[in-house]
Parts: structure tokens; sequence; C-alpha cells
């Protein structure tokens, strides 16, 4: 295939779009809890579920997403966007649970095969020298679409407006999944080989050592901060936090993240500073968890907590970054290893955190010592990196 050398902005802009619309549709209920228990005549458990189906179809998802996009990719990610749409729109159908929850499960098949499309929509529409800001871009956009998922769920809060809340939603979706299969029509930029057929892709994804290293650094730092997003309003609570200020300072750290994630994987990478960055983000997190388990507090949990977003999410695009230059023709396996040993960091560290909703102190610490679980294994991908601390393009350790 001919390549072009210039890089397809548009495309990656209509991915951003329907990566945000995944996480709007995904957080829809999380601001509404109590609202939406009592509208469906259901328990706050139940209405968890509604979110907490996610990340369990992710971990058992991802790698079947991943061999789908390393085989076809442009048909498998046009699918994602439209299961996304349509499971949108499943939540229109009936104003019931069992319809949301339904809605729910097919929006949570379809996001893996959006998220880990990441590194593949950059390697097949952007100039190497612009992936890193690609990647960061497409990171960012999730991370958007949970603000804008707390900011309508701030504004629709009574049981009547959940009609609204469900339907923006599936507007938000179906518009995003209209535009990116449109610009999928394009060719691609710049030329990719498939994998081998079957799980071939899967094998040589795994059987990469620096792939393996890579999974096990993503899981600590996504694991401290799904933890802290969970349970951070009712470890604050004792400290005399009320859930008006926790939202905001939850909102406020996932504005930190945006911000973090669209700069500080371009400037690390221009650089050569990812290991910098990851080291960097791991010990700031733990240093401000650790604040929040001596002094819990208002001010302590705004500093704290937006400058774990700012420098800790950056880890991800970082880490995927990494994964894209390394991985080759199995990106999107990989890109799905990545994403599954995040989520499954996520539903360990945060089980491990909630059990301990209890006891502030010990929950925060035991998130921190999460976060600080990274640092080593940075040092564990050390060798990788040339002199400079670019990836080095060797063929990878099989």
């Amino acid at each position: 295939m001919m390549q072009t050398h210039v890089s397809r902005w548009p495309i990656v802009a209509a991915f951003a779009m329907v990566g945000a619309a995944t996480q709007v549709l995904w957080l829809s209920f999380a601001p509404v809890t109590t609202v939406a228990a009592e509208h469906y005549g259901v328990s706050e458990s139940a209405i968890g579920w509604l979110t907490n189906v996610f990340p369990l179809f992710y971990v058992v998802l991802a790698i079947p997403a991943g061999l789908l996009l390393d085989r076809w990719f442009t048909q498998a990610l046009a699918a994602g966007a439209v299961l996304t749409a349509v499971g949108g729109l499943l939540r229109l159908i009936g104003d019931d649970f069992v319809w949301v929850l339904t809605g729910q499960i097919v929006i949570a098949i379809a996001q893996p095969l959006v998220l880990n499309a990441i590194t593949g929509i950059t390697g097949r529409y952007l100039a190497e020298e612009d992936r890193p800001a690609g990647i960061a871009i497409g990171s960012a956009s999730t991370f958007a679409g949970m603000i804008i998922a707390f900011l309508l769920g701030a504004v629709f809060t009574d049981a009547e407006q959940l009609g609204a809340l469900i339907a923006i939603g599936a507007a938000l979706s179906g518009i995003a999944a209209v535009v990116l299969v449109v610009a999928l029509r394009t060719p691609f930029a710049f030329s990719h080989r498939r994998p081998p057929a079957g799980l071939a892709a899967l094998r040589i994804a795994w059987n990469d050592d620096f792939i393996r290293r890579l999974c096990a650094l993503v899981f600590f730092p996504f694991g401290t901060f799904v933890a802290l997003t969970t349970f951070a309003q009712a470890l604050l609570e004792p400290a005399g936090v009320d859930s008006g200020t926790a939202s905001i300072i939850l909102l406020l750290n996932v504005l930190a993240g945006v911000v973090g994630c669209a700069v500080l994987p371009i400037v690390a990478a221009r650089h050569g500073w990812e290991l910098k960055m990851l080291v960097l983000g791991a010990i700031t997190a733990f240093l401000g968890c650790l604040a929040l388990a001596v002094a819990p507090g208002a001010i302590v949990a705004y500093g704290s907590l937006t400058l774990i977003g700012l420098l800790l999410l950056p880890a991800l695009p970082i880490v995927l970054a990494m994964t894209e230059r390394w991985s080759g023709e199995a990106e999107g396996t990989a890109a799905g290893l990545i994403w599954m040993s995040g989520n499954l960091g996520g539903l360990v560290v945060a089980a491990t955190v909630g059990l301990l909703v209890d006891h502030p102190g010990s929950a925060f610490l035991v998130a921190g010592i999460a976060a600080l679980l990274a640092v080593p294994l940075v040092r564990g991908i050390v060798p990788y990196f040339s002199s400079d601390t670019e990836v080095e393009t060797a063929e990878p350790t099989r």
C-alpha cells in the first residue's frame, strides 16, 4: 500500500468522539445512583452493576477484541461504534431496569472494540512522529467522556429527568458512530501487516517479554485510580467532606487527568522522559494517598487528588504509546492485554480498598502502596530502552 506520510487527524478526532461516548454511557448512572434506584425500584447495589459490568466484560473480552482488530481493523472498530450506539438506543426502549441493563451490557461488549483500537488508529492513520500525540488525544477523550457524564449527572438530578439523561447519551453515541463509520471509509495512510489467523496474534503479543512487563506495570496505577474514583467520597466523609464537595474534588481529579493525558505523554515522548514520568506519577500517587491517610480533609483532598489525576493518569497513554511502537502486527491484541491488565487492576485494588472503607487511613495507604509498586516495575523495563530512552525498534524478545 502506498504511504502518503500525511497524518489524517480527522479520523483520530472521529475515533475520540466514540471513545468519549463509551465513557458517557458507562458512567451515566454513577452520579444519580440513589435517584435511579428509586425510579426503577431496585437497590443501589443493582444500579451499581450498570457501571460494574464494564470492567468485568472488558477483562473477558479484551483479548478477543484485540484479535478481531488485528485481523479486521476497520470492520471491528466500526462494529464497536455501532454497537455502542445500539446499546444507547436500547436504554430508551422501556422505562425499566431490564432495558437499561440490557443496553449497558451491549455497550460493555462494544467498549473493548473501541478502546483497544487506540494504537491501531494511530498506526494506520498518523505518521510515526505524530503517534504519541494521537494516543494521548485518544486516551484523554475517554477521561473527557467521564467529565461529561459527571456534568450531565449534576444537571439531570431528578427522577423525571432520567429519560432526558439517557436520550442525550443515545444521541451522543449515535452521532459519534455515524461520524466514525463514515471516516473509516478513508483508506489507511500507512501500510500495516496483518498477523497470522487464529490465536497467533495472542501468542506473538504474550510471548513478548516487554509487553508482559507493561501489562504488570499498568495494573497498579490504573488500579489506584479506579479505587480512588470509586471510594474517595466514602473515605473522605468521616473527615467532614460532604458528597457535593467530594463530587467537585473527583471532577477536578478527572479534569486534571484529561489535561495530563493530552499534554504530558507528548512532552515525554519528545524528550525521552517516559520512564521518568511513570515514576513521577507513581510516587505522586503514593505521597498524595499518604497525605490523605495522615491528614484527611477537603483541602488536602483537593490538592492530592488533583495532582494524582494530572501525573498518574498519563501512565496509560504513555504505556499505550510504548506498546504501539513495539508490538507491530499484533498491536490490537497487545493493546487489549494492556487494557485488560488495567481493568483487572481496577477490580483488584478497588475491591481491596473497598474492604477497608470503614478504615479510611488504611484504605488510602493501600491505594498509595499499590501505585508505588509500579516503580520497581518501571526499573524492569529500563533494559528495553536505549541510551536516549527511546524504545528500541529491534525485534522484540520472544
